[in-house]
């Protein structure tokens, strides 16, 4: 009896663990099947809206050439939220197109040489004033793109570039900025377009960047602006303070009408999102800049 009692002991120990191990097992797979399914509907979920996005692209692509063919200016930015744009896509795309020459460009505080470009540094100097940030800064970056190895600050030629900026994230790895000098720079500063500033989109620390402008006249530019868009430069001269001397002396580094634009179109449905950055030239007819996350 002792004997028999032990054998079923033992089978009913077996069964328990083979049970176990079976529910261990559908478990898993249960689980496997939820993921992979999950994972499949999200994949698809996000290429549709990779095309979502890329349609936004397409959309401020046409609205730009239409806008530069009929028109003598561009301002500084537009936002276009189009929900439901498609009858069987239940979200929205919001896009965003922004004047790059509304922005100072940070590479032309060198030449075509690789030298310091003595106006480009003086006005990137007058930014950072303006913002206000420290204007160690501009040597800091001088350093990185200008093409020689003399450092303007102890160690702001580590592991410097020494060629100039293809985006501004750059400024990330340049020793001495620091992530808030960063986001407090990223709204006004590109590394695309001719270098001229936008005076119909260009925001007021943008607008202190040019030699001469104060705080008040920046202001007035901007009110000036509000009611009588720039159709051409010599209309700054109609602006009060700048009739005469510094009106003339801002020619050949203002303009009306950008050339390079950055495009944001952000695609989301379901807590799902794709988002696609680019930056148009609309003088070369080219993409200069293309990021999709």
């Amino acid at each position: 009896m002792k004997y028999l009692r032990t054998q079923n002991g033992i089978a009913l120990i077996v069964t328990l663990l083979a049970l176990a191990l079976i529910t261990a097992m559908v478990v898993e797979f249960a689980y496997g099947v939820y993921t992979g399914t999950n994972n499949l509907y999200n994949w698809r979920d996000s290429q549709r809206l990779s095309v979502m996005a890329r349609s936004g692209v397409n959309v401020s692509a046409r609205f730009l050439s239409d806008w530069l063919n009929t028109q003598k200016y561009t301002i500084g930015f537009v936002e276009m939220p189009i929900e439901n744009p498609f009858e069987d896509f239940n979200g929205i795309i919001t896009v965003r197109i922004e004047d790059e020459n509304s922005k100072f460009n940070v590479n032309t505080i060198i030449n075509r040489r690789g030298e310091k470009d003595t106006y480009g540094y003086d006005s990137f100097v007058r930014l950072l004033g303006a913002l206000p940030l420290d204007k160690k800064i501009a040597d800091r970056v001088l350093d990185w793109i200008d093409n020689d190895s003399i450092a303007n600050l102890p160690d702001s030629e580590t592991n410097a570039k020494n060629l100039p900026f293809v985006s501004v994230d750059e400024m990330l790895l340049i020793n001495g900025i620091t992530r808030k000098d960063y986001d407090t720079l990223m709204p006004y500063v590109t590394v695309f377009g001719d270098g001229k500033i936008n005076i119909n989109g260009a925001e007021k620390p943008v607008l202190r960047s040019l030699s001469g402008i104060s705080d008040v006249l920046a202001q007035t530019v901007i009110d000036y602006r509000k009611n009588t868009p720039f159709d051409g430069t010599e209309k700054i001269l109609k602006v009060s303070g700048f009739e005469d001397q510094l009106g003339q002396s801002l020619m050949g580094y203002i303009t009306v009408k950008g050339g390079a634009f950055y495009i944001s179109s952000i695609a989301q449905s379901s807590g799902v999102k794709r988002i696609i950055e680019t930056v148009l030239n609309t003088d070369k007819e080219k993409i200069e800049y293309w990021k999709e996350y």
